[in-house]
């Protein structure tokens, strides 16, 4: 497929001009004649190998363009080139690099030039997408490797060699994962300070300019704070969910009706405000580490409130089951025993077909507009259970509520 390049000039001339000069190269060209509609085009595609834009433009220049474009996570791969007609000082040129501009071209345009640098830059473009394929390709391969251990279970060398390997992989996949956990951590945590300011801003201009301000400024206002205030709530438990990467605070027996208890407690003002009835029956005392869990409960117990029915007070009961307690195997390893303990409440449920789908990263039953939520919570609690060895699964019928079924090990279980 012919690679995308995004032109941006508020002058239709200069993109006819670009366009000419690099259609021999066989680019696919959008084209944008302002910063904001770059912006807005930006907002939908992420595929462009490379971005040509003008300097100076109306409203936003290429300057305040760049760093918009960013300050999205999706967006920081794609070079950008500075056209200018002006002669910049050294202060203004480094300010170009420092929103993230790969080079500066000079109008009037030297077309050699135009085609030499968009070239090296579509070639590089080209290798990172290769590269790309590659890291599917060997993620496709550990997939392979794992069908085959199952297929030649019956040769133990070959059983071991393939064990190997894949150990080799899974490690080399756990590394990228940290990686990539940690990167995910630092990034959410730089974006806390832009959204303070918009809150702080926003709220000022309510308080301090609010007679200046006509109807339709404080809802546009209000839309601001809530979207500030969302994305606020997202960066928190995607930092709280990079954390579980390298949590490595020890396993202790600890009561779990405590650690239940302590998670009710936080959530106690939000339960009396929905008129809640909650109820914490006998739980056992495991191997555990006592915030994740606490997290868990406050997960599980959050969302019964969240997705309860409007016209029924919540009924929320949590219990272990009672025939785990029997030891009816005695030759069984308390390695192989597990707790199962149960989340039960009478809230709006779920269809049984997505009972696997709610535990994924980001995924959502209902939208925003109905019902508030990042997608995360059920995600945090799928990966607990794995830090602990365990296991999460839910049962629901619509409108008749849903039971979260938790099963943790009896003894302390080690990678």
């Amino acid at each position: 497929m012919p690679q995308k390049i995004l032109l941006v000039d508020d002058r239709e001339d200069n993109l006819f001009s670009m366009e000419t000069i690099l259609e021999p190269g066989g680019y696919q060209f959008v084209k944008a004649r302002s910063g904001r509609q770059a912006l807005k085009i930006l907002l939908n595609e992420f595929d462009f190998a490379l971005i040509l834009m003008d300097v100076k433009m109306p409203n936003l220049d290429g300057f305040e363009t760049a760093s918009l474009i960013y300050e999205r996570e999706k967006l920081r791969h794609i070079p950008i080139i500075f056209i200018t007609a002006n002669t910049y000082g050294e202060d203004n040129i480094f300010k170009g690099y420092r929103t993230g501009a790969v080079d500066y071209i000079s109008k009037p345009i030297n077309p050699d030039l135009l085609r030499a640098k968009v070239s090296v830059f579509i070639d590089l473009y080209k290798k990172n997408h290769q590269l790309l394929l590659q890291e599917q390709k060997l993620k496709a391969i550990n997939k392979n490797l794992e069908n085959e251990i199952t297929e030649r279970k019956n040769s133990e060398e070959k059983v071991l060699e393939l064990n190997k390997q894949l150990l080799a992989n899974i490690e080399q996949l756990e590394t990228v994962n940290k990686e990539l956990d940690s990167f995910a951590f630092m990034a959410s945590h730089d974006m806390q300070e832009p959204l303070r300011k918009i809150l702080t801003f926003s709220n000022l201009l309510v308080v301090k300019h609010n007679e200046q301000l006509d109807g339709a400024a404080r809802e546009k206002i209000i839309i601001i704070q809530k979207a500030a205030e969302r994305m606020q709530k997202l960066i928190k438990d995607i930092l709280d969910f990079s954390k579980l990467t390298v949590e490595r605070e020890p396993f202790v027996k600890t009561d779990l009706t405590q650690i239940a208890r302590e998670a009710v407690e936080e959530l106690s003002d939000n339960a009396k405000d929905r008129r809640a009835q909650i109820q914490i029956g006998q739980l056992p005392s495991l191997p555990i580490n006592a915030n994740m869990i606490r997290s868990l409960f406050f997960n599980l117990v959050g969302n019964a409130l969240k997705y309860s029915k409007k016209d029924t007070d919540p009924s929320i009961k949590i219990y272990a089951d009672k025939a785990a307690k029997k030891d009816a195997d005695k030759t069984m390893p308390d390695s192989k025993k597990y707790h199962r303990i149960y989340v039960e409440d009478n809230g709006i449920g779920f269809d049984q077909q997505y009972a696997e789908r709610i535990f994924e990263m980001f995924k959502r039953l209902h939208p925003n507009t109905e019902y508030e939520g990042t997608g995360i919570g059920l995600a945090l609690c799928k990966q607990i259970m794995e830090k602990h060895k365990g296991f999460i699964s839910a049962l629901g019928k619509q409108d008749e509520g849903a039971t979260f079924i938790i099963s943790l090990p009896v003894a302390m279980q080690h990678a």
